[in-house]
């Protein structure tokens, strides 16, 4: 079980005692405050929202081992435990780091949405990128790069450069390569649908052939964002809140 605990004092969303709990986890290089905007949606006043920032990124300690998918798996862990958390919002790579907390032992967690989540090897289009890159900071100084890049077409992404400027910059390249190796030896997807009750919010336009022909061929509870970026909850909150409102009750 990794030493580094996240901070017991991070903020909660709507945090009424009564309400039962959601843990909300940032994709590769994010953080918490990708969920920021979702406090002022119905969902925040229906669940207490707890949005985290993992060890490594958005400025918190890394840990003092490797940061992989299953140390960062172990903390998600110990926060929905603590939180006695049974919903789990994931996004991106953080959908493989919440299937492999919800195979842990006594885990509480029955139900991920999967926040266009890593469900094929395509899909870890910028956390594989780490294993391309001989050590952290030529990783990091090439990804930052890279996004400046983007975001000249895709203002969306100032944020998230922004956000990746903070993170630790081994963490952010263990991790990345770790998703690489995880994604090449199984299929990311089926790992997914096998642990948990699965709802995977997704715009078909930003995901890559590979991932949609996988949808097709293995039937998995969908919901379209149309329109909406990789970040649903920063440019689409209230129709996220929605969607999710109404896929955990079940129409």
């Amino acid at each position: 079980m990794p030493e580094q605990r996240p901070d017991d004092d991070a903020p909660r969303i709507g945090a009424a005692p009564a309400l039962p709990s959601i843990v909300l986890v940032a994709g590769f290089g994010d953080g918490a405050a990708m969920f920021e905007s979702m406090r002022d949606t119905p969902l925040a006043s229906r669940y207490r929202l707890r949005p985290i920032d993992l060890p490594g990124f958005a400025g918190s300690p890394a840990l003092d081992g490797p940061t992989t998918l299953e140390a960062l798996a172990g903390v998600v862990h110990e926060i929905v435990l603590r939180e006695r958390a049974r919903i789990v919002v994931a996004h991106s790579v953080a959908s493989i780091i919440a299937s492999l907390a919800a195979r842990r032992p006594g885990s509480p967690i029955n139900t991920i949405l999967s926040l266009e989540g890593n469900l094929t090897a395509d899909d870890a289009y910028f956390s594989g990128t780490a294993a391309d890159h001989a050590d952290p900071d030529a990783f990091r100084a090439a990804f930052l790069q890279r996004l400046d890049d983007m975001a000249v077409a895709q203002p969306i992404l100032r944020r998230y450069r922004a956000i990746v400027s903070r993170a630790d910059p081994r963490a952010l390249w263990q991790l990345g390569r770790d998703a690489r190796r995880f994604s090449d030896e199984q299929v990311p997807g089926e790992v997914l649908s096998e642990t948990a009750t699965v709802w995977y919010f997704y715009n078909p336009e930003n995901c890559p052939p590979s991932t949609l022909h996988w949808l097709r061929r293995h039937p998995m509870r969908t919901v379209k964002m149309a329109g909406a970026t990789h970040w649903p909850s920063v440019d689409q909150p209230e129709a996220l809140a929605q969607r999710i409102l109404a896929a955990l009750a079940g129409e």
